[in-house]
């Protein structure tokens, strides 16, 4: 991303990304059931859950409204802090 938002960005193109961490999904599903579940899961997060579609869709519309328009380069993780807790992935 970084490397984008600076190649792109004398285009007027800002470049973003969004990695997500667990969300309950039928891809996902099966492997958060072989981590030890949704709940174990949710506990090694510092804010104590998994994801929600919401906690997505609302990342996007910050990034694609005009509060987001001089966010550029960036990856925002929306993990609960899980990769920050250096806990299991």
């Amino acid at each position: 991303m970084k490397h984008l938002a600076v190649d792109l960005g004398p285009r007027h193109i800002i470049c973003n990304s969004i990695a997500p961490g667990f969300f309950p999904t039928r891809m996902a599903n099966g492997l958060m059931e072989t981590l030890g579940g949704p709940e174990k899961l949710a506990a090694e997060c510092p804010d104590g859950k998994v994801g929600a579609a919401e906690d997505i869709a609302a990342c996007v519309v910050y990034l694609a409204s005009r509060a987001g328009a001089h966010v550029n380069g960036a990856v925002v993780a929306i993990d609960g802090g899980k990769v920050l807790a250096r806990s299991q992935l």
